[in-house]
């Protein structure tokens, strides 16, 4: 058990604490290491991780876990929580996804290695501190700055980890996402790379309940966004019994995706869209236009199927093989489970 755990463990009574998880240092001498503010409450019961930012470009889930953890009231808990605002300490100084010392997607990079390069260390000591003291982790992310998109929800299913589909699914509805996305861990049709490195499918497998809460647009602050997420941690910590009184009602279903992919620019010019993030696309509709600098429009390939804008472009400006939207092509309305 890592610092944050031998600290909950260390006393009776509520109590707050924050302090930082040193990782190494810079050629300076300047300290790389992990913030973190941790509540334990007066009576004992289950621990809330609110993991704020794991892409250094991700702020508003930084925003919303930060001002959850300042209202709350350690005298009236049952249980912890704990924030680690920035996992990716060097990629937010820096306002890049990635960290800029070794171009690894730290959310690709879970568990870590203690003797790896430094994005696989500070993974390390982020789970050396999770394992075995979060009940639930909410791995906070946005998308890229690039693009628009309602927030929404994306887990994985890890099959040694005891932890089921319904159980996931009744903590994601505290935060009535447009779309709760279940991600295909080996990467099919949707991202590159080493999908299973994600902190929340490495949490899944050392027991940990966990999901990603995707709030909207990335390198930028959106108060809606930021408030949906801070109501969303308040009826989840209800729900865990950490806080007291009547957890918010949840929405009666959830729309479950199980199928999603990406849209990408056969040309460049100037991406104009027909409709707007979050909006459904029929069969046979088109998008958007592409503007030419030769006055033409060209419109983008119509739909073979319907399909849900989950995330949409906002920058105009793309060339062939840029991401236009973010698109799911297969969901179901799923009665929202009940807590057991």
């Amino acid at each position: 058990m890592g610092m944050v755990g031998d600290w909950l463990k260390s006393g009776d009574g509520g109590a707050r604490t924050s302090g930082r998880l040193r990782v190494g240092s810079m050629a300076s001498g300047a300290e790389v290491s992990l913030p973190y503010v941790a509540l334990r409450g007066a009576r004992p019961g289950r621990t809330l991780w609110l993991h704020g930012q794991v892409h250094g470009d991700e702020i508003n889930g930084i925003v919303a876990a930060l001002q959850f953890v300042r209202g709350l009231d350690a005298e009236a808990m049952s249980g912890n929580v704990v924030v680690t605002p920035t996992g990716n300490p060097q990629a937010l100084d820096a306002r890049r996804k990635r960290n800029p010392y070794d171009e690894l997607d730290l959310d690709q990079s879970y568990p870590g290695n203690v003797d790896g390069l430094i994005t696989e260390r500070v993974a390390h000591a982020l789970m050396n501190e999770v394992k075995g003291v979060a009940d639930v982790l909410i791995n906070l992310h946005t998308m890229n700055p690039l693009f628009d998109a309602p927030p929404y929800t994306v887990y994985k299913h890890h099959p040694a980890s005891g932890i089921t589909e319904d159980q996931l699914l009744a903590a994601i509805a505290c935060f009535h996402p447009h779309l709760a996305c279940r991600q295909d861990v080996g990467g099919k049709g949707e991202l590159p790379g080493n999908i299973a490195g994600a902190l929340d499918y490495q949490c899944l497998a050392a027991g940990t309940l966990a999901f990603m809460l995707e709030l909207g647009s990335g390198s930028r602050l959106q108060p809606n966004n930021v408030a949906l997420a801070e109501r969303g941690f308040a009826a989840l910590a209800q729900q865990m019994g950490i806080l007291p009184g009547t957890q918010a009602p949840s929405p009666a279903s959830l729309r479950t995706v199980s199928r999603r992919g990406w849209v990408t620019a056969r040309e460049g010019g100037l991406f104009v869209p027909r409709y707007q993030a979050g909006d459904l696309v029929k069969k046979g509709q088109s998008m958007g236009d592409l503007l030419g600098m030769d006055g033409s429009a060209t419109p983008v390939p119509v739909f073979e199927r319907d399909g849900i804008l989950i995330g949409l472009r906002s920058d105009p400006v793309v060339h062939t093989g840029e991401r236009l939207a973010f698109v799911a092509w297969e969901w179901a309305d799923r009665q929202t489970p009940r807590v057991a």
